[in-house]
Order: structure tokens, then C-alpha cells, then sequence
């Protein structure tokens, strides 16, 4: 009985083997960790720069002595509420330009690999 997962290796040499499975998985898998990496430090900027806007804020703060340092404090309040916003935004244009990239990619990987399947495969049965 024939089973979809039977098949015969001997009919693929070693190079035929990795262009059709090894060689696919590696360059899938160096697409994700770079894809990864991008956004790890994409991440770890973002937070790097709200980190020290919160920092700066407390320290902005704690040097209110009076009245008037309040009201002037309170005021810079929505320039930083502004810059925050426009940097949430840019950092989620970030973010999804790094993810349709990634997608983007991968269907060219994908497309490369299936031509490259299908030119091993045949030339792996008109060998036999």
C-alpha cells in the first residue's frame, strides 16, 4: 500500500535532498531570525525612547518648586503627550513595514523554492 509519506530517498542524491528540504528550511529559517532580530531591536529602541521620556518627565517634575514651575510643567505635558503620539505612530509604521516585508519574503522564498522542487523532482524521475 502506497502512504503519501512513503517515498523512495534513493531516488535523490544529497545535493537533490537539500535543494528540496534542507536548503528551504534554511533559508526560511535565516528569513525568521532576521526578521526577529529587526524587531527585537525595533522593540528595544521603542522602549529605550518612552524609558527616557518617563525619566525625564520625573526628573522635570521633581524640580517643581512653585506654582509657576507647575503650570509650566503641566504645559510641556502636551508637547510631550505629542511627541509620544508621533512616536507610537512611527514606531507601528515600523513595525508593519518590517512585518510586510517579512511576508513579502517569504512568498518570494516560497516561489523560488516551489520552481526549485519542481526542477528537482523532475529531474530526479528522469533519472530513474
Amino acid at each position: 500500500m502506497m502512504n503519501a509519506f512513503n517515498f523512495d530517498s534513493k531516488q535523490f542524491d544529497t545535493q537533490q535532498f537539500d535543494a528540496l528540504f534542507f536548503g528551504p528550511a534554511r533559508a526560511y529559517a535565516s528569513l525568521a531570525v532576521d526578521y526577529t532580530e529587526k524587531l527585537a531591536h525595533a522593540q528595544l529602541d521603542a522602549t529605550k525612547a518612552y524609558t527616557d521620556t518617563g525619566l525625564a518627565q520625573l526628573r522635570t517634575l521633581m524640580s517643581v518648586k512653585d506654582a509657576e514651575g507647575l503650570k509650566s510643567y503641566m504645559e510641556g505635558q502636551q508637547k510631550v503627550a505629542k511627541d509620544l503620539a508621533e512616536r507610537l505612530k512611527g514606531d507601528a509604521e515600523k513595525v508593519v513595514a518590517l512585518q510586510q516585508d517579512f511576508v513579502q519574503q517569504s512568498q518570494k522564498l516560497t516561489e523560488e523554492n516551489v520552481k526549485q522542487a519542481q526542477a528537482t523532482a523532475t529531474k530526479a524521475t528522469a533519472q530513474k
